[in-house]
């Protein structure tokens, strides 16, 4: 993904019992509402595990609503008396557990289910949650993205609740199958692939997908619009799938027709593709305010914005690159928590830069080598480690801030000059081998990085992950880090973002999903950069 600067509002709404939406006269959650993450920490929900998610989506075009119908599968962990759910803006209407009734009240962002006995560890339990939401609605953050004829969805961080109810963090990795139906003069898509496709005798059709490969709830797409698919080959034989606005087709061609070449060089260098397709989805809609980023690496179909996709080759290479890594870095291994977002974004932005000076387009900043750019960014090591905290340490208002991008990538190239360029790729596909479809941790990473070089990295990463000063750069003592409030680092950031302004991707704050640094387990973040601080901020 790919931010610029924003708030959302520190709000939080509850849901209703029945049929009535999310209220804010709720009781506020608390911290052991969720899963404890470290940005985060009421998000999740703890006593199970999800396993699969069967969800259908039934789209109405006259009211622009969505009849949803959510089936949970959870293995309990510990035995409850009752069961929660991430949920926001939902107008629930029934709540079944294992197809019996249950009494389901709101508590801030959860839905909290009453089964009428106690769900055994060791149990498998299925919840189904049939609900309606508008796309449109107007809540303290959403992932929601309404189009002129429908819908897509952009999840990431905190607000895939909004559009189903969920155990919504990356650690809850799971199985789906969506169902999307719509009239016949609309296409609904999802994550995953096309199984089965049931035409009804009222106009209307109704497709499944399903995914091989588990997915964390904020990486699903669901979307519903005019569409043409696009079908082609990429390397050994995989599919491709675009998913375009009709009336776009054609001039968004270019672009598309690139992501075969793009896949060819990122497998070279991380391996086999990890899913069963891969493709673009640009959203129908050129409002700024639909979405404010550029890409969101939603699995097998990242979603983007149809005005970036229109430019040349050399403006949008190098962004489109740091989408297409997140397939292995962030999807296929996912963060175990938001604390453990560097691994996407540092590692989706190296190989981003990689990619463009490889092929021979300087940056915003007029660097033409990734030495180049690295010295630059090392210049700002301690103004962004004072502004932003280290790199392994965001909290929610700078989850999305340029640390966790290029701040990670710098962190990458440190270890890639101490081991070796070999090393470092062989590390590199050592850590994605061991955690594929899975999660990882930043001590993970660590634990592989020492493995493979046969040396204790523990404390050289430390030092650059959790450090408050940059440390020296191996091989190159000429390197210097300018002070703290030398103003170098609003200048260099300047003119990166003037440079590649179509690159940004707004952050999408939610301080309703509030940090426990405020003292509410709210689950507020407050600045929520999306795709890609990287490319967000033009940097790529």
């Amino acid at each position: 993904m790919i931010p610029l600067p924003g708030r959302r509002a520190a709000l939080a709404l509850s849901l209703v019992l029945g049929a009535a939406l999310l209220s804010a006269s709720a009781p506020v959650a608390t911290a052991a509402d969720g899963l404890g993450d470290p940005v985060f920490p009421a998000l999740g929900n703890p006593g199970y595990q999800a396993l699969a998610y069967d969800l259908a989506f039934d789209y109405r075009a006259d009211s622009r609503t969505v009849r949803g119908d959510t089936t949970v599968t959870a293995r309990l962990t510990r035995t409850l008396a009752e069961l929660r759910l991430d949920a926001l803006g939902l107008d629930v209407r029934s709540v079944r557990v294992d197809g019996r009734p249950a009494r389901f009240a709101a508590r801030d962002e959860k839905l909290v289910v009453t089964p009428d006995r106690p769900l055994h560890r060791g149990s498998t339990a299925r919840l189904t949650v049939e609900y309606t939401a508008d796309p449109r609605a107007a809540l303290p953050h959403t992932a929601w993205v309404p189009t002129p004829d429908g819908f897509a969805v952009a999840g990431q961080p905190d607000a895939a609740h909004t559009v189903f109810p969920c155990n919504d963090h990356p650690s809850q990795k799971a199985r789906f199958t969506v169902a999307v139906t719509a009239p016949d003069d609309l296409l609904g898509v999802a994550t995953g692939e096309l199984t089965d496709t049931e035409h009804h005798d009222d106009g209307r059709t109704t497709r499944r997908y399903t995914s091989r490969e588990p997915l964390a709830t904020e990486l699903l797409q669901v979307s519903v619009g005019r569409y043409t698919v696009r079908e082609r080959t990429g390397p050994h034989g995989l599919p491709l799938r675009d998913v375009v606005p009709t009336a776009r087709a054609a001039e968004l061609e270019p672009a598309l027709a690139l992501t075969a070449d793009q896949l060819a060089w990122a497998e070279r260098r991380l391996g086999p593709f990890p899913f069963e397709t891969y493709g673009i989805l640009p959203a129908d809609t050129d409002d700024p305010e639909a979405f404010r980023f550029t890409g969101l690496e939603t699995q097998t179909l990242t979603l983007y914005k149809p005005g970036f996709l229109r430019q040349a080759e050399p403006a949008i290479g190098s962004h489109m690159m740091h989408e297409l890594v997140h397939s292995w870095f962030g999807d296929s291994v996912s963060p175990a928590t938001w604390a453990d977002l560097w691994l996407n974004e540092g590692h989706a932005d190296l190989y981003g830069l990689m990619y463009r000076y490889e092929r021979g387009w300087p940056d915003a900043s007029g660097h033409t080598t990734l030495a180049d750019r690295m010295r630059e960014v090392y210049e700002l090591g301690d103004q962004w480690r004072h502004d932003s905290g280290p790199v392994a340490t965001p909290t929610a208002a700078d989850l999305f801030g340029e640390q966790r991008y290029l701040g990670g990538a710098l962190v990458l190239y440190a270890l890639r000059e101490k081991v070796g360029a070999e090393t470092f790729d062989r590390i590199e596909r050592t850590f994605l081998r061991e955690h594929r479809h899975g999660i990882a941790t930043t001590r993970d990473y660590e634990r592989t990085a020492s493995a493979v070089s046969g040396q204790d990295l523990g404390g050289f990463l430390d030092d650059w992950l959790y450090g408050r000063r940059t440390p020296p750069m191996p091989g190159h003592p000429d390197w210097t880090v300018a002070p703290v409030g030398s103003g170098a680092g609003a200048a260099a950031l300047g003119s990166a973002v003037q440079g590649s302004a179509a690159q940004g991707s707004a952050a999408q704050g939610s301080a309703a999903q509030g940090s426990a640094a405020q003292g509410s387990a709210a689950q507020g973040s407050a600045v929520r950069g999306r795709a890609g601080a990287t490319q967000g901020s033009g940097t790529l």
